[in-house]
């Protein structure tokens, strides 16, 4: 049986390979729990796609080796601490728990600090860099969508 350093020791070679293949320092491992393993590495730069961390890549590749959505029950190793959008991929898969090696303050002082990230999220809607605004749901029939979601009979609930 393969332990939980094997496989983060799988996710630190991964990362440490990919630095050569153009892309990040990161690598991640998705294991089942019936042992099936998918991995992922960072391909923000090469890919241009800032939303292809080595954790979400592994979880794609997971989701569709697997031909579903939801990963209950599986571990995600990853070379580093996940930032936050990781984080809530991971509670989207809804995996079982995370494991990782080097943690933020590391990458930080490699020049991938997520602490903008962190602390986005701690301060008040008002003051945030980012502004996210919701106009009046009548102006653009925004609930139609959901309405067309509960009235489908194909609809597969996640």
């Amino acid at each position: 049986m393969t332990t939980d350093a094997e496989y983060l020791a799988r996710a630190v070679s991964l990362a440490t390979a990919n630095v050569a293949n153009s892309g990040g320092p990161f690598g991640a491992v998705v294991v089942t729990p019936d042992g099936r393993v998918f991995e992922g590495v960072n391909r923000v730069t090469a890919n241009h796609d800032p939303t292809a961390h080595a954790e979400v890549t592994a979880i794609r590749a997971a989701g569709a080796g697997l031909g579903t959505h939801d990963l209950s029950g599986a571990v995600l190793y990853s070379s580093c601490e996940p930032c936050p959008m990781c984080l809530a991929s991971s509670l989207w898969a809804r995996l079982e728990r995370v494991v990782f090696a080097a943690n933020r303050y590391d990458a930080a002082r490699a020049g991938f600090d997520d602490a903008v990230f962190y602390e986005y999220f701690e301060t008040p809607v008002a003051d945030r860099s980012l502004q996210v605004t919701q106009l009046e749901p009548h102006e653009v029939a925004a609930n139609s969508p959901f309405d067309a979601w509960t009235a489908a009979e194909s609809r597969i609930t996640y």
